[in-house]
């Protein structure tokens, strides 16, 4: 209803041209109710952006997703775009430029100040994916010499210009990274106190081109609302604060969701992104599963001789199947989570696949006797299988338990073989899986068959 109330009044101001009363109004509404105004919208978006303060215009822009940050940009005259851009915060503004073509990009830079341009290129010199990009050089430090007055003091000078001042750093001359303090640590202590007397010395710090992922279970950890960023020699070069961290997580569980779904990860939102580049993203693995499933029928083409002399096999196919393919596609989702969770790795794929064999076993043993069971029932009640109930009923039990075994060995271990290969552990989608399972389970599934049927010579007959 608030939204609805601030795009009315909002319509009516820009209808009646009155810019001035805009500016005063938008300027009294939440960030986050103006960043949804720009989705709304995003016609507009240029006049909400430009009738803003700078700041509150540049906290607006920092949480818009990047089709739109980058529509703004299109729609700002040069000046108003320079000024944007140097009022943003330095790993933002690395952010947004980061995902630039060179072109823009390069012309973007002409805009910014000097000073705010070598931050820019210091950030963006760092792999796409580490923490270097997302650090921000606007931070307290402190010399370990000082007195807790003297801190105080310059958090009172410098602290609007940091990112954050819940942590504060100590420094030595070389800009070497010595020990970290929460601002409440030094609020409790006599202002005579010196710094260096409350040092312990116990600090943790994240590596300029550690992983983001990495970064994400370090904050997990430590729970922390900020943390240092140093170089290989412990110089310190910036923070990473809890809010980058979260913004990570939820685009990296985006982007996990999206593959064990089958797809490539999307870039932009569902509705902005344009068809065509949509199909692309989904037809590569649909093709790959596709002819993966085409291995199903040559499987079943190998065995066409033994369906035709008990065509009643062929009904339980699709059980099968779907039995293994969806005990790996479970197995495969909960082992891409815990690795995302930091609850397992690679080290652990023997804990991991010693308790995925009993869980197969456990969960195909359950399949296997509701199998069995359904076709006693079945025989009792229609007399479907002419009285071979008990060698089919065993057949289909036992098939499941060696399906769903092998769906929930390949579900796991998949995930542990990509990340040591380097690969991303959720491209073994579920789908993928299925997919192997299937074809893996018709070759265990007339193995069965065949050492209880047809090796045997009991092939029932009318069946």
């Amino acid at each position: 209803m608030e939204n609805e109330a601030l795009l009315e009044k909002f319509d009516t101001l820009v209808q009646e041209r009155n810019f001035q009363e805009l500016a005063v109004y938008l300027d009294d509404q939440l960030i986050t109710d103006i960043a949804e105004l720009v989705r709304e919208e995003p016609e507009q978006a240029s006049i909400v952006i430009s009738h803003l303060s700078i700041g509150r215009a540049a906290a607006a822009f920092r949480i818009l997703d990047f089709p739109d940050q980058e529509d703004i940009i299109q729609s700002l005259p040069a000046g108003k775009v320079a000024e944007l851009l140097n009022e943003l915060p330095a790993d933002d503004r690395a952010a947004f430029l980061g995902e630039l073509p060179s072109a823009a990009l390069t012309e973007l830079l002409k805009l910014l100040d000097p000073e705010e341009r070598k931050i820019t290129l210091s950030l963006l010199g760092y792999p796409e994916n580490s923490v270097g990009r997302i650090m921000t050089p606007e931070y307290i430090s402190v010399r370990e010499e000082w007195s807790v007055r003297q801190v105080l003091d310059h958090i009172r000078e410098h602290g609007k210009d940091s990112e954050t001042i819940d942590v504060i750093y100590v420094i030595d001359s070389m800009g070497k990274l010595l020990d970290d303090f929460r601002i409440r640590e030094f609020l409790l202590v006599a202002p005579e106190t010196m710094v260096h007397t409350l040092m312990d010395d116990r600090f943790v710090s994240l590596h300029a081109n550690d992983e983001q992922e990495e970064a994400i279970q370090v904050f997990r950890m430590e729970n922390r609302v900020a943390l240092p960023v140093v170089d290989d020699g412990g110089v310190m070069l910036g923070i990473v604060t809890i809010d980058d961290m979260l913004w990570i997580a939820n685009e990296e569980h985006t982007e996990d969701i999206q593959r064990i779904g089958g797809t490539e990860a999307l870039d932009e939102p569902y509705l902005d992104i344009p068809l065509f580049k949509l199909v692309r993203k989904r037809v590569g693995w649909l093709i790959v599963l596709f002819l993966g499933e085409m291995l199903t029928a040559t499987a079943m083409g190998v065995f066409q001789d033994e369906i035709a002399k008990a065509v009643v096999l062929a009904l339980f196919i699709p059980l099968i199947i779907s039995s293994g393919g969806n005990s790996g596609s479970q197995a495969s989702t909960l082992i891409i989570q815990a690795m995302a969770l930091g609850e397992i790795n690679l080290a652990d794929w023997w804990k991991v696949m010693r308790r995925e064999i009993l869980s197969g076993l456990l969960l195909g043993g359950a399949l296997g006797c509701i199998g069995f069971i359904r076709i006693i029932i079945w025989e009792q009640l229609f007399h479907t299988y002419h009285g071979h109930a008990t060698l089919i009923g065993a057949t289909v039990g036992l098939s499941l338990i060696g399906v769903v075994l092998w769906g929930t060995l390949s579900g796991s271990m998949l995930p542990l073989l990509l990340k040591k290969l380097g690969a991303d552990p959720a491209t073994s989608s579920a789908p993928f899986v299925a997919t192997l399972v299937d074809v893996t389970g018709l070759l265990i599934y007339f193995t069965v068959a065949y050492f209880f049927i047809f090796h045997a010579g009991t092939i029932p007959k009318g069946l």
